[in-house]
């Protein structure tokens, strides 16, 4: 019974991962609909998604509305410097690269997680952790394509994506905190609430709304709208709070990885993009790091747990 649940936990972070990987179909088909720009394709997102938590939480917690007014910052945080900067860098490095590349550097961010634990928690730094730095920029200077004479990226473009890896791993380093005091339901809403209405002061709310009523296919447009927001924030990130019942959080992250390998065979096969045999390698070498770095944290959660146990 307990390797039943193992395995459907399996799937579901695998399952989240592939919802995920699909957000390029998404970001595209915005922009070749209706001239979304990265930002307003941002703001859709997130305002559809915020709706969403919202509709959650009051039917699963209305007492987890009440938040203390010393923790605004932290949500303040969580949604404007982490969400919204991520989802913007993430979607504007789409549109300058290819999918591929673009979900690899977002995938940078246990990279960044572990250097602000170094200098927030105070962790130390591990011999397969500095192992872990050194392949993933092996890896993000092969997947840049530098020396390649037809090269599809530009040093901007890496730089953004990189950003996106960053506001990435900072949601971990904030959600840590604020789930150590309030439900997961209660930190993705106000996260997802307060990210979406500092889009709608970015996103030059009345060219959105002007796009948006010329467009020629509108309920077409309205119902990919919907489905950017459900697709690739709601259903994976309920998934993903669900398979980490049964999984551990080192294991899910590992499995997690599945978005880029996603983004990339999408790339491939529906956009006809090509990877470079070196642009390859980079990728395998960030996933190898990747996994590098997630093994000593399940180590030192089985330690942390014996620990207490002879407490």
């Amino acid at each position: 019974m307990k390797n039943r649940i193992g395995t459907n936990g399996t799937l579901l972070i695998i399952l989240a991962g592939i919802f995920w990987g699909s957000m390029g179909i998404f970001v595209r088909g915005l922009t070749a609909l209706a001239g979304f720009t990265s930002i307003q394709i941002v703001c859709v997102r997130l305002v559809v998604a915020a709706v969403v938590f919202l509709c959650i939480l009051w039917w699963k917690d209305r007492s987890g509305f009440r938040i203390a007014l010393r923790n605004i910052p932290l949500f303040l945080g969580l949604g404007l410097c982490s969400i919204l900067f991520f989802a913007t860098c993430y979607f504007t490095a789409i549109r300058m690269m290819t999918l591929s590349i673009a979900a690899i550097l977002l995938y940078t961010s246990p990279i960044w997680v572990m250097l602000m634990s170094l200098l927030l928690f105070h962790e130390k730094m591990t011999g397969s952790k500095l192992l872990a730095l050194i392949i993933s920029f092996i890896g993000c200077v092969f997947v840049s394509g530098i020396g390649s004479g037809n090269s599809v990226v530009t040093p901007l473009g890496i730089l953004i994506g990189l950003c996106s890896g960053f506001g990435y791993g900072l949601y971990s380093i904030l959600g840590t905190i604020a789930l150590r005091k309030y439900s997961t339901y209660t930190v993705t809403t106000y996260t997802f609430v307060i990210a979406a209405i500092g889009s709608l002061f970015v996103c030059s709310l009345p060219d959105l709304w002007h796009k948006i009523t010329v467009c020629q296919s509108k309920p077409y447009l309205c119902l990919l709208i919907l489905l950017t927001g459900i697709v690739t924030a709601v259903i994976p990130f309920l998934l993903y709070t669900l398979g980490l019942e049964h999984v551990e959080a080192s294991r899910a992250a590992i499995l997690a990885t599945v978005e880029p390998m996603v983004a990339t065979l999408i790339g491939i096969f529906i956009f006809h993009e090509y990877l470079t045999p070196l642009s390859a390698l980079g990728i395998l070498c960030i996933l190898g790091a990747i996994v590098i770095l997630n093994r000593p944290v399940r180590e030192k959660h089985s330690y942390d747990k014996s620990d207490h146990g002879t407490s």
